[in-house]
């Protein structure tokens, strides 16, 4: 609880910050001297430079993205990073035989995994004064990859909720479609739409250098001119990948709750299956309104602002917003472990049983230390009772002397 606390009370701070902060050139947001005649930058060096607003440059070295973004994906690593794993681990081998809802958590668990290990980039990138030292095409990688992490999580859990439905509401006639077989496919199909949302991201410039701060920037600096294409690319992805998953998990779950309210209650069961669904519904969201949402919104509101901005001078204030929530959305690879338990009953009996396995034995090792302890008093009790016994017949043996003596 205190470590909750403590990352949303550093989230807020950012929040707090970035509101502060004019803003800072982000994706297609750096305005820059461009040359169109011979299609270079004015810029003679060998390096590509911009020329960065002032905001902009506080920003890409100040406090928010320097120290408070990355302290905060740090912790998020440093939890989500063994939590997955073990996820990974009891799902894939831990739990037999594989159910549909298995399928999807370990394929969820996975995908937050590498989601986590792809944070250290951006943590170093961040705390170097964002300052990107693993090449331009590491930064395509770890930039494409960030994404097609985060969508591959959101549909999965839309899977999810799909399944969740059909168990709930058609029972026996979806026992053909809801096989290990299907769900199989249904995962590979989510990760060849969210690989294939994120394969532009592998194809565009990703590293700027920015002579004012001597820094190379990773996304987080583009030219104008691709602000078109990229205003285009991220509209559709967010409607394909975000709002349309959004709209399935929300009427998936909408119609468990219909279904369940309308069972009798004395139906034995129901109760605690009408409660481990608002659990759920509640848990999915909350990742969807916390973690997913306000990304997705923002980064459409900073590539609508171009539209109604007249000057040369880029939305800068919705783009340091957006790194912000960005970061505020790894915490779905904290969240995810709620979906793991109420979501797989076969995960509930697993970690009931581990609780169990655990509780047995130490109440064996609690009953073995008091034998133990019971044993060596009974001993201990037995050699005094001897000593004494020896001694008293010790002294008869020298009464006996005395009287022969007399």
């Amino acid at each position: 609880m205190a470590l909750t606390q403590l990352l949303l009370l550093l989230f807020f701070f950012c929040c707090i910050s970035a509101a502060n902060t004019s803003g800072a050139h982000g994706a297609s947001g750096a305005v820059f001297n461009y040359d169109n005649e011979n299609n270079s930058p004015n810029n003679s060096s060998n390096k590509t430079s911009f020329g960065l607003s002032e905001e902009a440059l506080k920003f890409l070295n100040g406090p928010v993205s320097t120290i408070l973004l990355p302290s905060f994906y740090t912790l998020v690593c440093f939890i989500s990073v063994p939590i997955n794993f073990c996820a990974v681990i009891v799902f894939a081998w831990g739990i037999r035989p594989k159910k549909p809802a298995a399928i999807y958590m370990v394929n969820l668990a996975l995908a937050d995994l590498l989601f986590a290990l792809m944070l250290p980039f951006k943590i170093s990138y961040h705390f170097e004064g964002n300052n990107w030292k693993f090449g331009p095409s590491m930064c395509r990688v770890v930039t494409a990859a960030f994404y097609w992490n985060m969508y591959c999580s959101v549909l999965l859990i839309a899977c999810i909720s799909v399944d969740r439905l059909l168990a709930v509401a058609y029972p026996m006639a979806s026992l053909t479609w809801r096989s290990p077989q299907a769900a199989v496919i249904a995962c590979i199909i989510m990760w060849m739409l969210s690989f294939a949302g994120s394969i532009p991201l592998f194809t565009i410039h990703q590293t700027f250098y920015v002579s004012e701060l001597n820094i190379t920037t990773c996304h987080d600096v583009h030219s104008t001119d691709k602000i078109v294409w990229l205003k285009t690319y991220f509209l559709t992805i967010c409607c394909v990948l975000f709002f349309l998953p959004l709209l399935i998990t929300v009427v998936s779950y909408a119609q468990i709750i219909r279904s369940l309210s309308r069972v009798q209650h004395d139906v034995p069961g129901t109760s605690q299956r009408r409660r481990r669904a608002m659990v759920m519904t509640l848990t999915v969201l909350v990742i969807f309104v916390l973690c997913f949402m306000p990304t997705n919104c923002l980064l459409l509101a900073h590539y609508q602002q171009f539209n109604t901005e007249k000057s040369q001078e880029a939305p800068d204030g919705s783009y340091a917003l957006y790194l912000v929530f960005l970061c505020l959305g790894s915490l779905n690879c904290l969240l995810d472990p709620l979906l793991y338990y109420f979501g797989s009953s076969q995960c509930q009996k697993r970690l009931s049983n581990m609780v169990k396995c655990k509780s047995i034995t130490q109440s064996r090792d609690i009953r073995d230390t008091q034998s133990a302890t019971s044993s060596w008093r009974f001993r201990r009790s037995g050699k005094n009772i001897s000593t004494r016994g020896g001694s008293f017949q010790s002294s008869l043996r020298s009464q006996k002397k005395k009287l022969l003596l007399l």
